[in-house]
This record gives C-alpha cells, sequence and structure tokens, in this order.
C-alpha cells in the first residue's frame, strides 16, 4: 500500500487527475479540505478536493460543468452543484473519498449552481428555475432522506443564484440576478431589457419575503454574496448594461439597520474590473470582505462595517475566494493557483499551483 506522501506525489504527477478516488488514508481524518469544480488540463468537468498545501485528496469526473458547493452541518458531507443550467447536484462523502449521490433537479428545473444547509444538517436549500414559466424557486430537500425533494419556495422574481443562511438561523439571503435562462438556449439570456435583479431576504420555514432590496439598475444583476456574523451582508454584481457604462459593482446591507446601499470606488478601479463580480467571503471575524474580479484580475478587500476599500490586489483570473480563519482568505485562480492573502497583504502568497482550471467558488469543509 502507498503511504500518504507518496501517494500524493504519484497523484499529482498524473497528467490526467480525473476518476481518481483516494483510499480515506490518504489524508488526515481531521485535515481541513478545500472543495471546488474544476476542469482538468484536457477540458474535462470534474469535482476536487485539495489540502491547504495544495495536496490532491479527492477528484471526480461529473457529466456537466459545476460551480458552488456547501458543507453539510455536523456530518462529513460537502455538496456541489452543477452551473445554471445544469439539472444535478452531487453528495460528497469526505472520509470516503467518494460521491454518495447524484440528485437530479426534477422535471422543468435546472440549478444555478448555489445550495446551503439549515443549521442542524437536515435540511438542503438550493437556488433552481422552473424554466417553462421562468420562475425562481428554492427547492428544498431532505438530507436524512437521501436527499429527497419536500417543497419549493417561490422567490417571486427570476433567475436566482447564491444564496446564505443569516445568523439567526431562520432567514435566508438570496441574490436574485433578475436574468432569464432555459436549457433549449444554454446559458443564453433571454431578458436583459426587462430584468428585475433584487437582493432577498426570506423566512425559510414558511417561504415569506421579509425584505427586497433592488440595485440602482435594472441590468446589475445580483450574483454573489456573504453575510457576517453581525447579520451585514455583502453582494457582488455583474452589470449586463453597455459595456461603456460603469455603475457600482458591490452593495451592503447593514445588519442592524438594514440599510442597503452601493459603494462608490474610484471610478479607474470601477472601470478596470469590466462590470463583473465573481465571488464575495467576509472574515471568520466579520471585519472585512473579500471580492474576485477575473475579468479585471483583482482581489479587493473592503472594511465591512464601513463598506471601505483598504486593499486592491493583482491576481490574475482571480476565481474563488472563502474565509479562513478569523482574519485571513484563500483565493483560487482560472489558472491553476491557490493563494492566501489578509487584509494587510500586498500581494497574494501564492500555496501551491495544479494542473487545473478552478471555477469561481471554493468550499472549505
Amino acid at each position: 500500500m502507498l503511504n500518504r506522501r507518496r501517494f500524493l506525489k504519484n497523484s499529482l504527477a498524473l497528467s490526467a487527475w480525473a476518476g481518481l478516488a483516494p483510499a480515506p488514508w490518504a489524508w488526515a481524518e481531521n485535515e481541513p479540505l478545500l472543495f471546488s469544480a474544476v476542469d482538468d488540463a484536457e477540458g474535462k468537468h470534474c469535482l476536487a478536493g485539495v489540502t491547504m498545501q495544495g495536496e490532491l485528496a479527492f477528484m471526480t469526473d461529473v457529466p456537466e460543468r459545476c460551480h458552488g458547493g456547501t458543507r453539510r452541518p455536523g456530518r462529513r458531507e460537502v455538496v456541489m452543484f452543477a452551473r445554471r443550467p445544469g439539472r444535478q447536484l452531487h453528495v460528497l462523502d469526505i472520509d470516503a473519498g467518494t460521491q454518495r449521490l447524484s440528485i437530479e433537479a426534477g422535471k422543468g428545473r435546472h440549478f444555478y449552481g448555489h445550495g446551503v444547509f439549515s443549521p442542524d444538517g437536515r435540511y438542503l436549500y438550493a437556488t433552481a428555475n422552473r424554466f417553462e414559466s421562468a420562475e425562481g424557486i428554492l427547492q428544498v430537500f431532505d438530507a436524512e432522506r437521501d436527499y429527497a425533494l419536500v417543497k419549493e419556495l417561490s422567490l417571486e422574481g427570476i433567475g436566482p443564484h447564491e444564496l446564505r443562511l443569516h445568523p439567526d438561523g431562520d432567514t435566508l439571503i438570496v441574490a436574485l440576478g433578475g436574468i432569464e435562462t432555459h436549457p433549449d438556449y444554454g446559458r443564453a439570456k433571454l431578458n436583459l431589457e426587462s430584468m428585475a435583479p433584487a437582493l432577498v431576504l426570506m423566512d425559510r420555514h414558511s417561504g415569506k419575503i421579509r425584505q427586497r432590496h433592488e440595485p440602482s439598475h435594472h441590468q446589475l444583476s445580483c450574483r454573489h454574496l456573504d453575510v457576517g456574523p453581525d447579520g451585514t451582508v455583502i453582494a457582488g454584481y455583474q452589470f449586463q448594461g453597455p459595456e461603456w457604462e460603469t455603475p457600482s459593482l458591490i452593495a451592503r446591507l447593514d445588519g442592524q439597520t438594514d440599510e442597503f446601499r452601493e459603494l462608490v470606488l474610484p471610478e479607474s478601479l470601477t472601470t478596470s474590473l469590466r462590470q463583473y463580480t465573481a465571488s464575495v467571503a467576509i472574515s471568520g471575524n466579520g471585519r472585512h470582505a473579500a471580492i474576485t474580479a477575473p475579468r479585471g484580475a483583482r482581489v479587493l478587500i473592503l472594511e465591512t462595517h464601513s463598506g471601505k476599500l483598504l486593499r486592491e490586489l493583482a491576481l490574475e483570473d482571480a476565481a474563488g475566494v472563502v474565509a479562513e480563519g478569523e482574519s485571513d482568505f484563500l483565493v483560487s485562480s482560472g489558472r491553476g493557483g491557490l493563494y492566501r492573502l489578509s487584509p494587510l497583504s500586498s500581494t497574494p502568497e501564492r500555496l501551491t499551483m495544479m494542473p487545473v482550471h478552478w471555477d469561481n467558488h471554493l468550499t472549505l469543509a
């Protein structure tokens, strides 16, 4: 039997990673792992788990490109979601190093690439589309019953994307992108002139919408977000309007006052972001937020309580970002790099370089 070090060394030396399924002894039981959707060097769609040192611990093929993921509280499971207009979610068993289940979105539905669990790990909420009516919904799955679909909640809008659970444990915070899609048209955006994006807060039990905050422009697609310990939300936009316009791309919802406002950055910086943000993470202590902008080759660090820009770090094809510990962040690059940075960083610290193209999200488990 290969020992752990030799196993990982041989794994990383392989030109085709996809299809590897390391045994449970391939990593320490309590060692944190980063999970992400990736494309390998041959363009094959995969799900990967790696250690903090960039060593491969898990890799499996999937039939369609995936996007975001979420860890199940109290269990050694991670769920990864197909990006729109994909129709599968995948349940990964961390200890076994295997894919335990794949669940279909159901007839007339597709996923948007994101989901989140209830605090007890029982229910999984996934953003989805009833594509014949273009109705944005949350599908609710019972993880104790092998992820059986138990109900659907209407978001009264189109194109939900990322969501988070509020610290109160009862409220779901949903980035409603406003973009209509249909699997027959792939990733084509079908309603750019009539978009109605919003940041939505919903009671996860009743489905009642508690708050709805609209961007300043109807083509500012609210896509990604994170929430801090005090309920403050930082949201990132993707602008679908004319390329010469440069609206604000980051918004803040105050966790105490419910004030919603868009953050004003230097115009030259906003222009350089090329109308696009990709991933948002708030630090463990809630003081800082990191936002990736792959088109602008940037990672931005903000002060969460004020929205003040603290750092603007150059990083080619900046992709996923996730909080690590109380104040640090881990960031991936579509070009294969994995980096660590802090609010005091002048440049991202590269941890490893891998022969993969990371997708725009990281999940720490």
